[in-house]
């Protein structure tokens, strides 16, 4: 009984993974990037043509993209 329930507590341990590519690694140090997480990018938008450039790119269009939203809810709650 009790090397079944040292089993099952096993599987909520956490998982094991590894580290981030070391083209990622490059924007660890960006506002941001938090623990534990560092650097998150779930889509893979940075893979391939990693640079500077495009990373700013991506974090300007984000910051609009969320402003333009933001103003948009505003003004859906002020109209009604």
């Amino acid at each position: 009984a009790l090397a079944a329930l040292m089993g099952s507590a096993a599987a909520f341990a956490p998982a094991q993974t590894g580290k981030a590519s070391t083209q990622l690694r490059a924007f660890e140090d960006e506002l941001g990037a938090q623990p534990p997480l560092g650097f998150f990018d779930p889509f893979g938008m940075l893979s391939g043509d990693c640079t500077q450039e495009r990373f700013d790119r991506l974090r300007y269009v984000e910051i609009k993209h969320g402003r333009i939203a933001q103003l948009a809810f505003l003004g859906n709650i002020i109209t009604r």
